[in-house]
């Protein structure tokens, strides 16, 4: 239930190797850009904007070291969904893959570059993926990731300033129907509307994470 935190993390800190592929250089750039942080540690907020779900907010201090896996700290952090979020780029970057340069898009005054991820490997689980460059500042800024089987996700990107490697918000978007959300693993102080849980028609969510108190370690 922890790879909902993984969302973000592996697109700044563990991109798989991609040697041998048509990979866009400003992807490797960001993953060279990333693979220098050796530690950080952050204080982390989720809050879960979903129609029939009353949620209160959540918080835990996470940490990271290069070479080991997330830690966690906390009296009451529930994740939601059940996979967390398991579209996560970590599994774009497991099998091979090409790049497919999509021009530029704009957005709130900005230029990024936009490039298509494509698997060439049938074992992934996502039949493509867009990504959102911020070339000058080495940075992910959008993500939408089609899956296979959990439809389509889109996270957005925010940053403290120019310099940050690592955001500050980020914002999850994912369409209900494809996911199967564990509402028993929601905690006791989580109230859920079931009726309308059960209701037809199409339902989206949103998840937000907001770190804080960041310290991070760069390898010299």
């Amino acid at each position: 239930m922890k790879n909902i935190l993984f969302i973000f993390l592996f697109i700044f800190l563990s991109f798989s190797e991609v040697a041998a592929q048509v990979v866009d250089p400003a992807l490797l750039s960001i993953k060279q850009r990333m693979d220098s942080i050796a530690f950080f540690s952050t204080n982390l907020k989720l809050e879960v904007d979903i129609s029939f779900i009353n949620m209160p907010i959540k918080t835990a201090r996470m940490s990271y070291k290069k070479g080991e896996a997330i830690k966690f700290s906390s009296n009451d952090f529930v994740l939601i969904p059940k996979r967390g979020l398991d579209f996560s780029l970590n599994g774009i970057f497991e099998y091979s893959f090409i790049t497919v340069d999509r021009g530029v898009e704009k957005r709130g005054g900005q230029l990024l570059k936009v490039i298509n991820i494509i698997p060439t490997d049938k074992r992934a689980d996502f039949s493509i993926a867009t990504l959102l460059l911020d070339t000058k500042n080495r940075r992910v800024m959008e993500s939408e990731i089609n899956t296979k089987k959990d439809g389509t996700y889109i996270l957005l990107m925010h940053y403290a300033d120019q310099y940050t490697a690592l955001p500050d918000r980020v914002e999850v978007n994912f369409e209900i129907e494809k996911l199967k959300i564990p509402i028993n693993f929601m905690g006791k102080d989580t109230d859920i509307d079931r009726k309308q849980l059960r209701a037809a028609g199409a339902k989206t969510g949103k998840i937000f994470l907001t770190m804080s108190n960041y310290q991070v370690l760069f390898i010299k």
